[in-house]
């Protein structure tokens, strides 16, 4: 597809066409190159990212929220109130001590929290991700909130999960669980892929 065609592609589907060079690097980069393969990258980021206009986990929860999302750190009322509407101190909290972070007290839970398109999350993504587009996310993580590598990191994910299989079997909710752990949003995802896919064969 060509930056032009993408870039009215994008204005139809209420996307910024700023989005446009960046996506055609990525499609160009992870042969991203059938429309069922683009539209459901551009549906899944724009579910992730709402649209497009989102490169960064929100993270401020409350009490009652924080108990529901992760019970066995926040088993308690007492607990989870000395965290709620605290994002860094959350983050520190549910992401230490695992993918590749160090504990809570470190704050690798907050510098590597969720950025980017297909938000990238914990220091071993960093890394990898950082390796593979030539980047030091480790040292200079916001560079994933740059359109470019927001747009890079999250080919680089759908790469390593292998999604273009997933695209071309029309097997989203395989897809969603690979990009979500489960198949939280899944009609909404749907949705968008499907959009992307009319608008793209119109």
């Amino acid at each position: 597809m060509t930056i032009l065609a993408l870039t009215e592609t994008l204005t139809k589907l209420k996307i910024d066409p700023s989005w446009a060079e960046p996506l055609a690097e990525v499609f160009h980069r992870y042969e991203i190159n059938t429309p069922e393969r683009q539209a459901a990258f551009i549906g899944q980021c724009a579910h992730e990212s709402m649209n497009f206009k989102t490169l960064e986990e929100n993270l401020s929860y409350s009490a009652e929220a924080l108990m529901k999302t992760w019970p066995s750190r926040f088993p308690t009322m007492e607990i989870a109130k000395q965290y709620a509407r605290n994002p860094e101190k959350i983050a520190n909290k549910v992401y230490g001590g695992r993918m590749g972070n160090g504990t809570e007290e470190t704050g690798d839970g907050w510098l590597y929290h969720g950025r980017g398109l297909i938000q990238l999350t914990g220091k071993d993504n960093y890394t990898l991700a950082g390796d593979a587009l030539n980047m030091d996310f480790i040292h200079s993580p916001d560079y994933v909130l740059v359109p470019k590598y927001a747009a890079l990191t999250a080919g680089w994910y759908w790469n390593k999960r292998q999604l273009n299989k997933e695209a071309d079997a029309k097997d989203y909710t395989g897809m969603t669980k690979k990009i979500n752990g489960g198949t939280i949003g899944l009609d909404d995802r749907i949705a968008h892929i499907k959009h992307a896919q009319e608008v793209m064969t119109a």
